[in-house]
């Protein structure tokens, strides 16, 4: 491989590489990664009826496995 080649291959990875980081760090400065009420979000509107919801497939679940456990 040509020397010239390399150095072009070296170049341009680094001309990418350094965009990259700049899209990363202004996304990073103009708030793109915060999201810090999701998690409180979810737990506040989270209504009754879908935890009811839950606690009955996780016993349907749980009846299932019972019933399809088979000691060999």
């Amino acid at each position: 491989m040509d020397s010239w080649v390399v150095s072009m291959m070296l170049g341009g990875s680094l001309f990418l590489g350094s965009l990259a980081l700049f899209a990363f760090l202004w996304a990073v400065k103009n708030g793109q990664f915060d999201d810090e009420n999701k998690f409180l979000n979810a737990v506040k509107f989270d209504g009754v009826e879908d935890l009811n919801d839950a606690v009955k497939k996780e016993r349907k679940k749980e009846e299932a496995r019972k019933k399809n456990y088979r000691p060999e």
